[in-house]
Parts: C-alpha cells; structure tokens; sequence
C-alpha cells in the first residue's frame, strides 16, 4: 500500500506472510520471556519461602525498570568516554540495549 518492499520478497501476499512470519518469531519469545517475569514473585515467594512483597520487589515491573535504567546508565557512561577518546568513534559501541 505504501510503497515499501522487502529485498528478495515478492510484492503483495508473499510479503505480507514474510513479515507475519518475522513478527511472530520476534514476538513469541519476547512474550513467554514477559510471562516469565510476571511469574517470577510468585515462584520465588512459595518457592523459598520468602513473603510476597520481598519477593515482588525482585521480579516483575521492578525488574524490568532496573533493568532498563541500568542500560540506559551503561549507555550514558559509554558516550562520555567516546567523547573523551576521539579514537574510539571508530569501533563499534560495546553495549547493546534498546535503541
């Protein structure tokens, strides 16, 4: 409809199932991975024995932020030493995260 095309994909039906396909295999594990997560305190309160709100604390929504922030944190260390070291613009960055 737009325009667009897929490189070694035919235009129309072909194309349409080539990126249904892709989204499927980049969505199925992104899932079971959230669901994981959302199970997590759950698992480990009647696992270890431990009370629930220890437990939520370490998994969950509490996991994903710390995550994402410490990422963000490694990124934002990572581009001020580039900018202290000019010869550094010419490798590749080491961390790899949401962009």
């Amino acid at each position: 409809k737009y325009g667009g095309f897929v490189p070694g994909i035919r235009p129309g039906k072909t194309t349409a199932e080539y990126l249904d396909f892709i989204m499927t295999r980049i969505t199925l594990p992104g899932a079971a991975f959230l669901a994981l997560i959302a199970i997590l305190p759950s698992f480990i309160s009647s696992a270890l024995k431990v009370p629930y709100l220890i437990a939520s604390f370490f998994g969950g929504t509490g996991l994903l932020i710390i995550v994402g922030v410490m990422l963000d944190t490694m990124r934002q260390i990572e581009a001020q030493l580039l900018m202290r070291h000019y010869d550094g613009f010419m490798k590749k960055g080491k961390i790899r995260g949401r962009r």
